[in-house]
């Protein structure tokens, strides 16, 4: 929000000398975060003035087209002589009225002018946009001076374009919609400084007559609470908007476009109030507020043709014939409180506006906004609430503005339907806010406060104490019925109450008090376990990621998950920040695999990443949770109730690789990342969790969206707990994803705790290494086979380990070659040659015995 301080200086008795350092203060105190304070006499310096433009030529073999211009800037260059300047923009002719900057002068950010050869021509100063001077956003064209504009060329342009001004550039909260107009934040100013507040919306506006002023047919009371519209006719569709509008909608970003829609606008920064301007003549029929019908096509005024949803509200001209919808449903004409339709926009050549002002509700536009991507200026009011009272008001102004302006004439008739329900009355216990928050308030100090925000308080006693769980006092004890104004919709519970008491009063009086830090006995087992997985997984390579946990629905088709996969249902979000990607997840791989995507389509070709995060599960029959507020701690039945709707939120870890794991170098050859690795990253997860290793088992298995010849199963005590391996190349090409992409993703919740970890028994007596190559069938797991040669090999096996995997045509069709190296060893003595050879012949055998293995050279 951007608001010049002129502005606000007509409903605010702001201090003549009044800094900006205190006037920014005195927002900050209030809760508002300001952007900036600009005072615009000292962005531009040097020779800034008023030129006409006396000759324009076209200069052509260009990119872009080029304009060399004359340009009459009077006295101001010394010489009295037509100035030349090249300019790019389109939008002036001759006889504009422009903004020059000469040679010597500085724009906002250091931006030096002088004269230079431009083009093939010299160029001495520069003509000057919105944009440049500081003015707003506008860089479409430079600015020209309305026709009203009295200066002559040559004079100080400071005064005729606002540069004699302060901007103050606010950052407003969800919660404060009201903050967004001048209206709003002159009423915070004189709460802050104490001065007296002259509310523009405090003026008479003729209400409903029997005849409306166009026929209107509201038909979902609960999105549209309110409608409004006056008629005037026979406007002279030539009158330009008169200049100190322009400047004030420039000032705010706001771009002019025609007379009745800046008119609009400007009142939409003053009051706060959105309003829609209709050329009348373009209705064919009544105007019906709905809900649109899924697959129904509106263009707005951006030119974009979109496709509605039947959450979106629209309002239609019942006129025009649709099938789609019904026959007295109309065509929708307009966005509701988004954006306007093309059918039925201003022109040039209009001369009878309908003005409607509305009141829409909040969480419907702004669902809206997210879906279309529409984030207008309108929109971005609607959703964070508008004050219901205010469309006649701004249905008078809007009228009187145009009237006075452009001629025409007013219709005495008014329509407003209105629907909107009396604000309810907060309880409020007087004793509450210092309570709260550790400053005593009197009585007095906390009923000043609330009528200072405009709130209606009425006191008297009650028994809240009787109630358990309230925020009440004792019983018998003073209480205040607190009504919120019409322009506060945030105000709905006490908690609400106490933060305006405090707010007002200063936050600076609150004591800063550190709370004592109750004892503990630092990090719990689980926290320790995620740290250690986080830290061993990034020893090994792996870059820690956090991806958002919203997916779309198509994600659990693209990974290919079978139709009674537990993966499949999803929490639904009530509100999702994309419609695109409304769903929880369900697993990391989805978002850890777009994350992979993302790299390798930005050049990033071997990449290793790991994410620790939740799941979301759906709760089977969950219903609604309960309504719960914030006057009082829930009750252990509510919040029971509430705990049984949260869905299953089990903690998993994910990783996903691709590319080469080992890069390739002078010292030879790379080695690209495999199914082998995301199983080796499982069982690094496992040990860094404190699992013993002859407690896990890792064996063949088949889940989506693994390849099921090179999927691994990790399990724990007879527990499966995740899976590794290569993904299936269905997968890997519905996601977009490089061959041989590789993931693993287990359960840590699942993970039982790990046992305590016995000191490790160090002997000093040397090892005795024996490989051993065992011949078996191709399908035989290697997991399996070692498990064998540890239980054959009995106690004096320390260590065994598997170091080469061989096939060849000598050991025949579907045989492979294992190898393993065993380390005996002796807790007390040296073991003899015998032992260890009888040691392994025992492991050799019980291969044998259970999976056919034979000696290698045997």
């Amino acid at each position: 929000m951007r608001v010049s301080v002129s502005w606000l200086r007509e409903y605010v008795d702001l201090p003549a000398d009044l800094p900006t350092g205190d006037l920014e203060q005195a927002l900050v105190d209030l809760g508002i975060e300001v952007e900036s304070v600009v005072d615009l006499r000292e962005s531009v310096t040097g020779p800034l003035v008023v030129g006409e433009v006396l000759e324009i030529e076209e200069l052509t073999g260009f990119k872009k087209p080029i304009r060399f211009c004359r340009v009459d800037v009077g006295a101001a260059n010394g010489t009295g002589e037509p100035q030349e300047i090249v300019c790019g923009a389109r939008n002036f002719a001759v006889g504009d009225k422009v903004v020059v900057i000469l040679p010597g002068g500085v724009l906002p950010g250091g931006f030096a002018i002088g004269a230079r050869k431009t083009y093939g021509r010299n160029s001495h100063g520069m003509i000057c946009s919105a944009q440049e001077l500081g003015l707003g956003d506008d860089h479409s064209g430079i600015v020209v001076l309305p026709e009203d504009v009295k200066a002559q060329p040559g004079d100080d342009a400071r005064p005729v374009v606002g540069l004699d001004d302060v901007v103050v550039e606010m950052e407003i909260t969800p919660d404060r919609g009201y903050a967004l107009s001048v209206r709003g934040i002159a009423r915070e100013l004189s709460h802050a400084l104490g001065v007296p507040f002259r509310d523009p919306a405090d003026a008479p506006a003729p209400g409903a007559t029997a005849e409306p002023a166009y026929p209107v047919d509201v038909r979902d009371t609960v999105g549209c609470d309110r409608f409004a519209a006056r008629m005037v006719r026979g406007v002279d569709p030539t009158v330009e908007t008169p200049g100190w509008m322009r400047q004030r909608l420039t000032v705010a970003g706001v771009r002019s476009i025609s007379l009745p829609v800046d008119i609009t606008n400007y009142l939409m920064l003053e009051l706060g109030q959105p309003m829609h301007a209709f050329d009348a003549d373009r209705i064919a029929g009544t105007l019906v507020v709905r809900r649109a019908e899924a697959g129904e096509k509106l263009t707005t005024l951006d030119g974009v043709n979109r496709t509605l949803s039947a959450e979106d509200l629209v309002i239609c001209d019942a006129g025009l014939p649709n099938a789609l919808a019904g026959e007295d449903a109309g065509v929708p004409i307009s966005l509701a409180a988004v954006m306007g339709g093309e059918t039925s926009e201003v022109l040039a050549s209009t001369t009878n506006v309908l003005f409607e002002a509305a009141h829409w509700d909040p969480a419907t536009v702004g669902r809206t906004a997210r879906r279309h991507k529409l984030f207008s200026e309108a929109a971005k009011r609607w959703e964070r609430g508008v004050d219901p009272a205010l469309p006649l008001v701004a249905l008078e102004k809007a009228v009187r503005l145009l009237t006075d302006l452009a001629g025409g004439t007013a219709g005495e008739e008014v329509l407003d339907i209105d629907h909107v329900a009396p604000r309810t009355p907060v309880t409020l216990p007087v004793d509450l806010p210092s309570r709260r928050v550790g400053v005593t308030y009197s009585p007095d100090r906390v009923v000043e406060l609330l009528e200072q925000v405009g709130c209606t308080v009425t006191r008297g006693t009650d028994r809240l104490a009787e109630d358990p769980g309230t925020v009440g006092t004792a019983a018998g004890g003073e209480v205040l019925t607190v009504t919120p104004p019409s322009w506060r919709p945030d105000l709905t519970d006490p908690a609400d109450l106490v933060e305006e008491v405090v707010r007002l009063d200063g936050y600076d009086r609150v004591p800063s008090v550190l709370p004592t830090a109750p004892p503990g006995r630092g990090l719990t087992w689980q926290q320790q376990r995620r740290r250690a997985v986080a830290r061993s997984l990034a020893e090994r390579g792996y870059v820690e990621v956090l991806a958002q946990p919203f997916v779309a629905p198509e994600l659990v088709d693209q990974l290919g998950l079978p139709a009674d996969d537990p993966r499949r249902p999803a929490v639904r979000l009530a509100n999702p920040l994309s419609e695109e990607e409304p769903l929880l997840r369900t697993t990391l791989l989805g978002p850890l695999l777009g994350i992979v995507k993302r790299n390798v389509g930005r050049g990033q070709r071997d990449v290793a990443i790991y994410e620790i995060g939740t799941v979301f599960h759906p709760r089977p029959g969950a219903g609604a949770p309960p309504a719960m507020g914030v006057d009082r701690r829930p009750t252990d039945e509510e919040f029971a109730a509430a705990d049984a709707v949260v869905p299953a939120q089990p903690r998993h870890v994910a990783v996903a690789l691709t590319g080469e794991i080992e890069p390739a170098g002078w010292w030879g050859a790379g080695r690209t990342a495999g199914w082998a690795d995301a199983v080796e990253a499982g069982r690094a997860v496992l040990d860094a969790a404190g699992i013993p290793a002859d407690r896990v088992t890792v064996r063949a298995g088949e889940r989506a969206p693994w390849h099921p010849g090179r999927c691994a199963e990790l399990v724990v005590d007879d527990v499966v707990v995740g899976h590794a391996g290569e993904l299936h190349p269905a997968v890997l090409a519905a996601l977009e994803l490089p061959r041989r992409t590789s993931a693993m993703e287990l359960d840590l919740d699942a993970l039982p705790a790990a046992p305590l970890a016995a000191g490790p028994t160090i002997s000093t007596f040397p090892p005795a290494l024996i490989d051993v190559a065992l011949v078996v069938d191709d399908s035989v797991p290697a997991a399996d086979v070692r498990a064998a040669l540890v239980e054959g090999a009995g106690a004096l096996l320390e260590d065994v380990r598997l170091f080469d995997v061989y096939t060849s045509e000598q050991l025949g069709e579907g045989r492979k070659s294992l190898a393993y190296k065993l380390t005996f060893r002796a807790p007390d003595r040296t073991l003899a040659g015998e032992e260890a050879v009888a040691a392994r012949d025992a492991a050799v055998a019980v291969a044998a015995e259970r999976f056919g293995a034979t000696l290698r050279g045997a």
